[in-house]
């Protein structure tokens, strides 16, 4: 065992992505929900992201990857391994923002798929099995909140609460999966379809690494998102002649507490 994956571990010194084939296979993909300005409007279970799902779908098993769908639509593309480990994961989403870009998120998937086709046309062989991963709906622009499936894979959320979720017509969540075809058999569980970890490649939205001089980073932290709705009720008076002391101006406590 030690000499077979020395073997495979010198082999995949050797080993380098096609930068070309990364990048046609990334504009393939976008001309799915495309925006004429060079942005994606491709929102998650829209008839966009089913024909993307179905190119997705296609590619992986072209490299010799076996497909299971979750029931709440996650995609798990395994490509066996040498082993019965739970398999090591790759990806992000494949939704975007109503005014999105070409790389956020949707390169986390690209970049794996981009893996799994280095290894496919080297022979190689890896020890655990590898899973290039699609997350439904992780955006959360249409079905709030943001990483609503892998949610429920982790444990935080039930199958049920995110097929209740609604979009701004009242379309919800499971209704939609139902539409295009992607309400799967396998349970939407960590437990059920365990993995033993999970990478993400994201382009960076800031200007860290850049100012830093440097080309690439590992994530330690994320902002945390609380959401509020706030009501105030203030006292209508005559702007001329009332003063501010005598005044409940809704407005000015609002820019207050935003300010604060």
């Amino acid at each position: 065992l030690a000499r077979r994956l020395f073997g495979i571990a010198n082999m995949a010194g050797k080993l380098s992505i096609n930068a070309s084939r990364i990048n046609e296979d990334l504009m393939t993909s976008c001309q799915w929900g495309s925006t004429s300005d060079g942005g994606m409007n491709r929102l998650t279970l829209n008839d966009d992201d089913k024909k993307v799902r179905d190119w997705f779908v296609h590619e992986v098993q072209r490299y010799g990857c076996s497909v299971k769908i979750d029931a709440v639509g996650n995609i798990f593309a395994v490509r066996p391994g040498t082993s019965s480990l739970p398999p090591i994961a790759m990806g992000s989403h494949l939704d975007t923002q109503p005014a999105g870009g070409k790389y956020d998120g949707i390169v986390g998937v690209h970049s794996a798929l981009e893996v799994l086709k280095t290894l496919h046309e080297h022979g190689v062989q890896t020890y655990a099995p590898l899973a290039v991963v699609d997350w439904t709906n992780e955006e959360g622009a249409r079905f709030p909140p943001a990483m609503l499936c892998s949610g429920v894979w982790a444990g935080v959320f039930t199958d049920e609460h995110a097929y209740t979720r609604t979009d701004l017509q009242g379309a919800t969540l499971g209704a939609e999966l139902e539409r295009i075809g992607y309400k799967g058999d396998t349970p939407a569980s960590h437990t059920a379809n365990p993995l033993s970890a999970h990478f993400e490649v994201h382009i960076e939205q800031g200007p860290v690494l850049e100012s830093a001089g440097e080309q690439i980073g590992v994530v330690t932290g994320v902002q945390a998102i609380s959401w509020f709705n706030v009501h105030l009720r203030g006292r209508a008076a005559h702007t001329g002649t009332t003063p501010f002391a005598a005044r409940a101006d809704t407005l000015l406590a609002f820019a207050d507490a935003v300010r604060a």
